[in-house]
């Protein structure tokens, strides 16, 4: 039946209703598709199992981002968060003042929107999103009669609680499977199967909220969603757009009572394969409560009068976690995963303090540094390539680059070339550093900004960022030119192509760059300093110390300026040596910083101050 039919039919039917559905929302964190129901044989999971047999479970569901707080933006505004200028970890922008956070949408029809009780958003709320959000929150505190959209958020399995001793272990390590990417290690099969122990404490919390639905007779009047909010908190999975860190599980319940919202797909016990997303959640949710989605979200409604054709795509990114800097696109037709490095000259395996915490990652990097390792267990700890694609199919522990392949060259070109229309189609504010965000919007919201040609040329900027990060050696002409191009982020990616070339291709610029070193905009003088520090001559240190430590001044660049500054000084190594004592008698704490980000300029400079002991 064609979609505007099946359209009509439930517009139909959800007017003969006397009550708007209920929606329950279960997730979890930091966990993938481990679940007896997705055949995962080691997984002990009953609660879920049930869920998914008697609802649908979705096989291609990605998170977006593979990092908690841009993944939980997405949802909650309906919007990539590439566009509206929130995609680091953490960040803090807002919403044009016509746009609102779906929940708000669901309270002006009647709902009592509950949440229990993560937030975590990278935009400011803009008025009450919710009718409760607290660990308290529950739909029992809503009206006599009055239709709920509830969220229950459990954090058991999140990275900190894979790596907590002592540990009462239930699922023998001896058993798990250690992906190809790991080393067989006692430490990688601990965490491995602890990650999967907690799993199974998630779910029995899961199934409890189940039950009290049961109990309150609301089981055949209410639509469950679970879903977990990126892959596990491992390394190589959480903060990485790998089909390991954005493939999450999701399972969709929807009574009989309520067959006439199911997709066009829905069997119970069954399975669907239509690619979906976080940024589709909202719509969605929208459509089921008999709401269409405003214009201004950017997912598509799987289910419910609203819902839309099957994407042929889905998308993920990355940005910077917590106190690196990174940019990496992702796009997926369900077989394959193809993924764009804007920075390729950034080790996968940067040094975040947080993520070092897990004895899988330091095990890990000590065996490496030990040259105890080989390919592909080496990847992680090495430069990336400018492209990569990966069959799931054939490789689902994503091993073999297949960029390169002859076989493969018309998937790559398909893929290559969808992931740069989602990035024109959505405005992709990732193409500006940071700090330069929030400078072009200065009292507007990003997102307006980003939709202004003028202040926001995204077609001449990205061509330098790809032609930048391509790696080609023959761009010098190029690279020169943009350098001298009247846009700062143009200026940026052309200082930043000849850092990713190293040392010869910085002493062919060394004397645009020193110009660069001067340059009215910090992120291109962060640039330049870092390509001149590293690879120039002693002169060259000298001035790149000159222009960096005073850029690494919070309180006096804005804690965006210092953090790309504070990178740039520890990529230097040894070269900022010099500089040692004026960088650790910089500021460390600024009141005005978001409490979230507190920890990030001091992890900085301790990094800076334990490598030069």
């Amino acid at each position: 039946m064609p979609l505007r039919l099946i359209a009509l039919a439930y517009s139909i039917a959800l007017a003969a209703l006397a009550q708007p559905p209920n929606i329950l929302w279960i997730s979890s964190e930091d966990n993938g598709p481990h679940l007896g129901v997705y055949g995962d044989e080691y997984a002990t999971t009953p609660n879920l199992d049930a869920l998914g047999k008697r609802g649908m479970i979705y096989r291609n569901a990605w998170s977006t981002a593979p990092v908690c707080a841009p993944a939980r933006t997405t949802i909650i505004s309906g919007m990539y968060p590439p566009s509206t200028g929130s995609q680091h970890m953490r960040s803090r922008t807002r919403l044009p003042g016509s746009m609102r956070m779906f929940p708000q949408y669901l309270r002006d029809a009647g709902y009592y929107v509950s949440n229990n009780s993560k937030e975590d958003y990278n935009l400011e709320k803009p008025g009450q999103v919710w009718d409760e959000s607290s660990r308290q929150a529950h739909w029992r505190k809503r009206a006599p009669g009055q239709p709920f959209f509830a969220v229950f958020n459990f954090t058991v399995t999140h990275e900190s609680q894979i790596r907590r001793r002592p540990h009462t272990k239930v699922h023998p390590p001896s058993e798990v499977r250690v992906p190809g990417y790991h080393p067989d290690t006692e430490e990688s099969r601990t965490d491995w199967a602890q990650y999967h122990d907690k799993v199974s404490e998630m779910d029995g919390m899961a199934g409890r909220v189940l039950d009290e639905l049961r109990e309150d007779g609301l089981e055949d009047s209410t639509i469950v969603f679970y879903w977990a909010d990126h892959g596990p908190g491992m390394p190589r999975s959480k903060r990485w757009t790998y089909n390991s860190g954005l493939h999450v599980p999701m399972i969709l319940f929807v009574p009989e009572s309520l067959r006439h919202l199911r997709p066009p797909e829905y069997k119970p016990g069954g399975e669907s394969r239509r690619l979906v997303g976080f940024v589709d959640l909202a719509p969605t949710v929208l459509s089921l409560a008999g709401i269409e989605p405003p214009a201004h979200f950017q997912g598509h409604a799987f289910a419910g009068p609203y819902v839309t054709e099957p994407p042929a795509f889905a998308y993920g990114f990355r940005g910077r976690m917590d106190e690196r800097y990174d940019m990496v696109r992702a796009v997926t037709d369900g077989r394959y995963v193809y993924m764009r490095n804007f920075m390729p000259h950034r080790l996968y395996g940067q040094y975040i303090q947080y993520m070092f915490q897990t004895p899988t990652t330091a095990v890990w990097h000590r065996l490496y540094q030990q040259g105890m390792l080989k390919p592909p267990r080496t990847h992680f700890w090495e430069p990336k390539p400018a492209e990569e694609l990966y069959d799931l199919e054939q490789d689902p522990d994503e091993t073999r680059n297949l960029a390169g392949s002859a076989d493969h060259s018309a998937v790559v070109k398909r893929l290559r070339a969808a992931r740069r229309e989602w990035s024109l189609s959505i405005r992709d504010l990732g193409f500006l550093p940071e700090s330069e965000i929030h400078a072009r919007a200065g009292k507007d919201a990003p997102h307006s900004m980003g939709a202004d040609p003028v202040r926001f040329p995204l077609g001449r900027i990205m061509a330098m960022a790809e032609l930048a990060s391509s790696l080609r050696q023959d761009v010098d002409a190029a690279l020169r030119d943009g350098l001298r191009d009247d846009d700062a982020a143009v200026r940026y990616w052309a200082a930043s192509g000849a850092l990713m070339r190293g040392q010869a291709c910085v002493q062919r610029l060394a004397t645009d760059l020193r110009v660069a070193l001067e340059d009215e905009n910090p992120a291109v003088r962060v640039a330049a300093g870092e390509a001149l520090g590293r690879f120039g001559s002693d002169d060259d240190v000298a001035r790149a110390l000159g222009a960096l430590v005073p850029l690494a001044d919070s309180t006096r660049s804005g804690l965006y300026v210092a953090m790309a500054a504070l990178n740039a000084l520890d990529y230097m190594d040894g070269r900022a040596d010099p500089a040692l004592d004026a960088i650790l008698a910089l500021p460390q704490e600024d009141a005005g910083y978001d409490q979230r980000f507190r920890a990030y300029v001091p992890n900085l400079v301790k990094k800076i101050r334990a490598d030069s002991e």
